[in-house]
C-alpha cells in the first residue's frame, strides 16, 4: 500500500482549502441584530380581534362568518421567521459573511437600543467591533396592521368586508466606525399580501394566517432588505462586455429578474463635501442602459439597449 507523507497531505489540504479561505476573506463581514418591534408597536398590537363578516353562501345568499385575528401572535411569528430568513437571504447574495450575532445581541440588550433602533455611532462601533464585523445591520419593525374593514352599501342592505394588511421595517446600515451609511424603510401591504396568497396558493384559515403564509411574507421582506443591503455596499457591476451583451455580478437571489432594466454608470473621481471634508462617494456618469435576458446562479446576462461607453467595472442601477 502506498503511503502519503504528512507534508504532502498538508500541501494537498492547503491547496483544497485555500480557494475557500480566499473566498471567505473577500466577502464583507456583517453583523445583523435580532429583529424586534419598537416598544410602541409592541404595546399597541392587540391580542385578538373578532369580526363578523357577511360572505356569499352556496345558493347565492349570504351567511355570517366569524373571523378571529390574533395579531400579536401573527406579529411574533412573522418576526421569528424573518429573523432567520434575513440571514438566509443575505447569504444568498454571496457578498457577506454574517458573524458574531450573539455578541451583538448582548451589546444591543445592554444599551437597550435593539428594540428602538436608535443606535448611536458609539454603540454601532462597539457592536461591530465585538462581533468582528466591518458592517452592522439593525432592522426594526415600526408598523404592523392586520384587520378587517366592513363597508355597508346604502340603499341595498349589502355589505362587504375588506382585509387591510401592512408591515413595515426600518433598516439601518453602519460601518465599523459607527458611521450611518444608509437608512431605508421597507414595506409590504395589501397588494403583495394578495399576490403571495394567490400565486403560491397559501391558505388563510378563519382569518388567521397559516404558518406557510407568514413564512412567505417574511421571505419576501427579507429579500428586499438583503438586496438593498448588497446594492448599498456592493452595487451591481459589469464583469465583461462582448458586442451587445454584458455579464453582471448578480445571479439568483440577487434581486434581478429577466426583463429588469438597469441604467449603467461609469465611475468618476471621488466627491468630497467642501464643508465636512467627508467622502460622498464617486461621481457617476450615465453611459448606457441594459435589459436582463438571462439569470444564472451566480451571474446574469443583459442585452445592451444604449451604449456610450460601457466597460467592465461600470455600475448598474435598477430602473424602477
Amino acid at each position: 500500500m502506498k503511503t502519503i507523507s504528512f507534508r504532502k497531505t498538508a500541501l494537498l489540504l492547503s491547496a483544497t482549502l485555500l480557494p475557500l479561505l480566499v473566498s471567505a476573506q473577500d466577502k464583507a463581514t456583517l453583523a445583523v441584530s435580532s429583529i424586534k418591534p419598537t416598544p410602541a408597536l409592541a404595546a399597541s398590537v392587540n391580542s385578538k380581534t373578532v369580526v363578523e363578516s357577511h360572505v356569499a353562501g352556496v345558493n347565492g345568499g349570504a351567511k355570517d362568518e366569524t373571523l378571529v385575528l390574533d395579531t400579536k401572535q401573527e406579529l411574533n411569528r412573522i418576526i421569528e421567521s424573518l429573523d432567520g430568513q434575513l440571514i438566509d437571504r443575505i447569504n444568498v447574495t454571496r457578498k457577506f459573511e454574517v458573524v458574531g450575532r450573539s455578541d451583538l445581541s448582548d451589546v444591543m440588550k445592554e444599551q437597550e437600543l435593539g428594540a428602538s433602533g436608535n443606535v448611536d455611532a458609539k454603540t454601532a462601533a462597539q457592536g461591530g467591533k465585538l462581533a468582528g464585523a466591518k458592517y452592522l445591520l439593525v432592522a426594526t419593525v415600526d408598523d404592523f396592521q392586520d384587520y378587517f374593514e366592513r363597508a355597508v352599501f346604502e340603499g341595498t342592505g349589502r355589505s362587504a368586508t375588506k382585509r387591510v394588511f401592512r408591515f413595515s421595517i426600518v433598516g439601518k446600515i453602519y460601518d465599523s466606525t459607527g458611521k450611518l451609511l444608509e437608512s431605508a424603510n421597507f414595506q409590504t401591504g395589501n397588494d403583495a399580501f394578495k399576490q403571495i396568497q394567490q400565486e403560491r396558493n397559501y391558505s388563510v384559515n378563519n382569518g388567521q394566517l397559516s404558518d406557510e403564509m407568514m413564512v412567505a411574507l417574511s421571505r419576501s421582506m427579507a429579500e428586499q432588505i438583503a438586496n438593498h443591503l448588497a446594492d448599498v455596499i456592493f452595487p451591481a457591476k459589469v464583469i465583461t462586455k462582448r458586442d451587445a451583451l454584458v455579464t453582471i455580478n448578480r445571479g439568483e437571489g440577487g434581486g434581478v429578474a429577466v426583463g429588469d432594466l438597469f441604467n449603467v454608470f461609469a465611475l468618476g473621481e471621488e466627491l468630497i463635501d467642501p464643508d465636512t471634508k467627508e467622502s460622498l462617494g464617486r461621481e457617476e456618469v450615465k453611459v448606457g442602459k441594459v435589459k436582463i435576458s438571462e439569470v444564472n446562479p451566480k451571474v446574469s446576462k443583459a442585452e445592451v439597449l444604449e451604449d456610450t461607453g460601457i466597460v467592465a467595472g461600470a455600475v448598474l442601477r435598477k430602473i424602477k
